[in-house]
């Protein structure tokens, strides 16, 4: 079953998330399982929304991908909200 993550990172920068998309997602590819992502600026920080085909391979990719990125740009995310998701759209 896909998920959707959500996560608001107060105090969190523009810079700070260039740099550990960098890390993470070389030339702007994509993940393995990850079916859509989004950041971007909020008034307190930065909020990003993705999702995953399942909550397994989002924790997969958290544990042994993201971790250290977001160590290295001293990004603290938190906890997301998840859901599961029961409808997508796109073009």
């Amino acid at each position: 079953m896909a998920v959707c993550l959500i996560f608001d990172v107060p105090g969190a920068t523009q810079a700070q998330y260039e740099q550990v998309m960098h890390e993470v997602s070389p030339g702007n590819r994509p993940p393995p399982g990850l079916v859509s992502h989004v950041g971007g600026a909020t008034d307190n920080g930065w909020c990003v929304v993705e999702v995953w085909e399942s909550q397994e391979v989002a924790d997969r990719f958290f544990s042994d991908t993201l971790q250290r990125p977001l160590q290295q740009a001293n990004v603290h995310p938190g906890h997301p909200r998840v859901f599961e998701v029961f409808n997508t759209m796109q073009p």
